[in-house]
């Protein structure tokens, strides 16, 4: 089960030797099956890591968790007496107008529907005229 996580890794020696060279060194490696995401938190922001290879290492009475691939995203984290300010979406001018001019709203309205619509202009429109 190793050796397969082992040849998936860059940087790592591929195949037994690799293992074997681990093993010599007295290092344990397990890799850690169906792990759905890994959470890293700091003060201000949370980074979550979905679907990645993890590997725990043990060396020397030490427990190690190697963590790769995956998809990264970040979300922001309250702040002591302050919410987490989620981050604004990228919405070109011409499409708030659009959607603005459509539902007959204002420039505003339409912002605030097209960022929760995450960007797309029928379903924006569609929320705005009901």
């Amino acid at each position: 089960m190793a050796y397969k996580a082992l040849r998936s890794m860059r940087g790592v020696p591929s195949g037994r030797d690799a293992l074997r060279m681990m093993q010599r060194m007295g290092m344990e490696t397990k890799t850690i099956d169906d792990v759905r995401d890994v959470t890293i938190r700091t003060s201000d922001r949370k980074i979550v890591i979905d679907q990645p290879v993890v590997m725990s290492i043990v060396m020397q009475g030490q427990n190690m968790f190697q963590v790769a691939g995956g998809t990264v995203r970040e979300e922001p984290l309250a702040v002591e007496g302050k919410p987490a300010v989620p981050e604004r979406v990228g919405i070109p001018e011409s499409d708030i107008e659009l959607v603005a001019q459509q539902a007959n709203v204002t420039a505003e309205e339409a912002r605030k529907a097209l960022e929760n619509s995450e960007g797309d202009l029928a379903k924006a429109i569609v929320s705005l005229k009901k």
